[in-house]
């Protein structure tokens, strides 16, 4: 079966496909370089699979009045970015098998035009992805350390301003990438901004964390129980938490794949570490696939909502 080929740009050096074609031959004798011979049928499983579950997740939250908050309309924004990781890749594998099997003729100039939309979507869906998660994780941190003032701070209105800039400056910064600068320059944007993303969740994350453990010592030494809010707002900091560790878990493997091309794209190690690439691509659907059931394994009320959900369309 031939290998799926997305994300043009993202897949290797542009200059190391021919002149380092000798570093990959040498490099794959060992074995370990051939790379992964995944299915298209496991790439389409698990993107439609991850585009349902978000599908519901996203139909719950506008169902359930209860959930109309900040927080969770946050949450519904990363859902669709979850949703665009998903499609991005389905539309390019199913454009991708129509090329190969003659249903489609293109000239390379269309093909070429194509495959720069996709990218910019997938582009634009990981700097979404990203800055949701920050901005989820900035709501979690006023919600615990402001949590009087969290209502007049986190406004519907800056929720909805902050929403629209979110997705504004994720479509606008990458079709300008795409459209008018090199790979590299593409590339250095995106491990930038994923650097920048990380460092200011750990820095919000220890901080929340440090008050978290003051705040069940303080409870063990007076005997005192937990209110009922800053309960809540913790259950939600870990859980955001999880959804953090899991976002790099799965996408940590292909941002080193873009480090290794800008830094050592001849490099015989790094050669065959571009093999993996399909294998990146899974784990990234993987994380769309794994978000929506931690979003009903830990809130009840949107657990409820998704059952309802499903029952009604059944």
């Amino acid at each position: 079966m031939s290998t799926l080929a997305p994300l043009r740009l993202l897949r290797e050096p542009s200059n190391a496909s021919e002149g380092n074609q000798s570093n990959a031959t040498v490099g794959a004798s060992g074995g370990w370089c051939q790379g992964l011979d995944i299915p298209n049928e496991l790439f389409l499983g698990l993107g439609l699979l991850s585009l349902v579950e978000n599908l519901l997740v996203v139909a719950a939250i506008l169902k359930n009045r209860n959930l109309h908050s900040p927080t969770y309309y946050f949450i519904c924004c990363l859902a669709v970015s979850d949703m665009l990781v998903s499609i991005s890749n389905l539309a390019e594998m199913l454009f991708m098998l129509l090329l190969e099997h003659g249903v489609l003729v293109m000239r390379p100039s269309i093909v070429r035009h194509m495959d720069s939309v996709i990218d910019m979507l997938i582009c634009s869906s990981v700097v979404s992805s990203l800055s949701f998660l920050g901005v989820i994780a900035v709501d979690r941190y006023i919600t615990i350390f402001y949590a009087l003032r969290y209502h007049s701070i986190m406004t519907l209105q800056r929720a909805v301003v902050t929403m629209v800039s979110v997705w504004l400056a994720s479509t606008v910064s990458s079709t300008v990438l795409i459209t008018s600068f090199r790979s590299n320059t593409i590339l250095l944007y995106l491990i930038s901004f994923f650097l920048f993303m990380l460092v200011l969740m750990l820095v919000l994350y220890i901080h929340m964390f440090a008050l978290a453990r003051h705040h069940l010592h303080s409870i063990s030494s007076q005997q005192k129980p937990p209110t009922a809010h800053r309960g809540g707002s913790l259950k939600g900091a870990v859980t955001l938490t999880i959804l953090l560790g899991v976002f790099f878990i799965c996408w940590g493997p292909f941002f080193f794949h873009l480090i290794l091309i800008v830094t050592c794209p001849t490099n015989p190690f790094c050669t065959c570490f571009f093999s993996y690439f399909n294998l990146f691509l899974i784990l990234i659907i993987c994380n769309s696939v794994i978000d929506p059931l931690i979003y009903a394994f830990r809130s009840q009320e949107l657990r409820r909502t998704l059952r309802e959900v499903v029952t009604c369309s059944c």
